[in-house]
């Protein structure tokens, strides 16, 4: 009876290790990604600086919509961040911001005044903005996707497109 009682403990050792172990690895992207929406921020006030930037430095503005509730919205942050030649890309043409939807901030008025049907999109979607702040385009971001990631030429073909003039 004594060994049966080692051999139950042991397995349970075992058992109970090798399932802490499981879930440390197994950890998805929405836990371990970068959060990089800020529910508590002004957005309309952060949008206003960046145009006032945009205009020094002759950049447009892309805002990234939806919130740290999305793994594609962190998906995507990552992703440009990780691959250098889009993140080349970024850096030299454009102000980024992500503007944050969620049950927290809505940001109602934001979404309102640039991205009125945004929604109907799905998240994350893309505003893209001249230095004035006028709307160059809504962009979605299910064509950009390949598999859990995003296709490196989609993505780079959008940000050139709407670079700067």
């Amino acid at each position: 009876m004594k060994k049966a009682a080692q051999l139950i403990l042991v397995f349970c050792l075992v058992f109970c290790t090798n399932s802490i172990v499981a879930q440390t690895v197994r950890k998805s992207d929405k836990e371990i990604l970068e959060k990089p929406y800020k529910p508590e921020e002004d957005a309309q006030a952060k949008i206003d600086a960046l145009l006032v930037q945009a205009k020094k430095q002759h950049k447009n503005i892309i805002i990234q919509a939806g919130g740290n509730w999305c793994v594609w919205c962190l998906r995507f942050n990552d992703y440009i961040k990780k691959t250098p030649e889009i993140k080349k890309v970024v850096d030299n043409n454009f102000l980024y911001y992500h503007l944050n939807f969620s049950s927290e901030n809505k940001n109602e008025k934001v979404f309102k005044k640039y991205a009125p049907d945004g929604a109907q999109l799905g998240y994350p979607f893309f505003i893209v903005l001249d230095a004035s702040g006028k709307v160059l385009k809504l962009q979605e971001s299910g064509s950009m996707e390949s598999g859990k990631g995003y296709d490196k030429e989609k993505v780079l073909a959008f940000f050139k497109q709407w670079k700067a003039k």
